[in-house]
């Protein structure tokens, strides 16, 4: 195979980290007789301070371009005080709608060996596997009307609409029943339907969907309640079918149950170029010291091959080889334990590398 692939490491930690799954899809492409073709361009602050904007024309022509993106972290404090249409963080928002990535898969995957840097008891968190499936074009950060606006009595009203059509749930709604079809056929749909339109409307166009998945599973969950189980029993969940916001802050919460938010990794996808990112942040209090966790954005490029690229094989590949380091007792501070073997952010590639093979 011979496939190119747009590298955007960004901002903090995300120059750190990036590298070190290059190094592991270098190894991929030598060892399974791939052709893997790497070009970096910059985004979000590093963007800023060279080009004025967090996503420059060509970063963007080059992503297209492309047949993948790896994608490392944007932000910093150093550009807070921007306006919101300048800072980094808008790059994620613009790159996402420019290459139509409509649909954010975040597994969260408690490994065996890692239980107990979990906040929550063994006995909650043993055995979880959940995918949250996060629709990501639409909704109330994309909405119109959205701002803030003057009163007549001098105060701000700040306004975000949120606005879903049938399509857009549609087309989530099947990449979830898709990927309930590979793993253990089950589909809960998190909405809120019992106030707000949108949500009604969203329940309604999954129910229609489902018809097309007579052997998946689903089931409907208002958000507040999907909160309260995911960390009450966390294993009744398989695939978490939401919507945008709701996604983002579950996801999160999901990721919090496997122990280290460091570990996991994430994939968006749409029509064509896909984009693969850990889903921690650029983490600036910590950059520059090579002790960021890099499992995320290695696990990361493991589902790039998958999902991108059909190379199942391969990313299996990576992911027993996270495994057989962890195994070995290798750990980053974020997920150290007794005895454990700490290493920096270029010594756990190392040691991934190492066990690839």
């Amino acid at each position: 195979m011979n496939a190119k692939i747009a590298v955007l490491a960004g901002d903090g930690v995300g120059r750190e980290i990036v590298p070190e799954a290059v190094k592991i899809l270098k190894a991929i492409g030598e060892t399974y007789h791939h052709s893997f073709h790497f070009t970096s361009a910059d985004i979000g602050g590093q963007a800023i301070d060279k080009a004025g904007v967090p996503l420059p024309n060509d970063t963007l022509a080059l992503a297209k371009q492309s047949d993948a993106v790896l994608l490392g972290a944007v932000g910093g404090p150093k550009w807070e005080g921007l306006d919101y249409s300048l800072r980094p963080e808008r790059a994620l928002l613009g790159i996402r709608e420019a290459l139509g990535l409509y649909a954010n898969l975040r597994p969260a995957k408690v490994y065996a060996n890692l239980i107990d840097a979990s906040t929550l008891k063994r006995e909650v968190i043993e055995g979880i596997d959940i995918l949250v499936v996060r629709e990501l074009t639409g909704g109330i950060y994309f909405g119109k009307p959205k701002g803030i606006e003057q009163l007549p009595n001098g105060d701000e009203r700040g306004v975000n609409t949120e606005v879903y059509t049938t399509e857009e749930v549609r087309r989530i709604a099947k990449v979830a029943f898709e990927a309930a079809r590979k793993r253990r056929k089950k589909v809960t749909s998190v909405d809120k339907a019992n106030v707000l339109e949108s949500s009604e409307l969203w329940r309604k166009v999954v129910i229609e969907v489902h018809k097309d998945y007579p052997d998946i599973e689903l089931s409907h969950i208002y958000v507040d309640n999907a909160a309260m189980q995911l960390v009450r029993n966390p294993r009744q969940f398989d695939v978490l079918l939401c919507n945008n916001m709701f996604g983002d802050i579950l996801s999160d919460e999901a990721a919090m149950l496997t122990g280290s938010i460091g570990m996991l990794p994430s994939a968006s996808v749409g029509a064509k170029v896909g984009l693969f990112e850990p889903i921690h942040g650029s983490a600036p209090d910590i950059a520059g010291k090579n002790i960021a966790n890099p499992i995320a954005t290695i696990a990361s490029a493991a589902m790039m091959l998958s999902y991108a690229f059909q190379l199942d094989k391969e990313a299996e590949a990576i992911d027993r080889a996270i495994v057989k380091t962890l195994d070995l007792g290798y750990r980053t501070k974020d997920i150290q334990s007794p005895g454990a073997r700490i290493v920096g952010t270029a010594e756990m590639g190392d040691a991934i590398l190492r066990n690839l093979t």
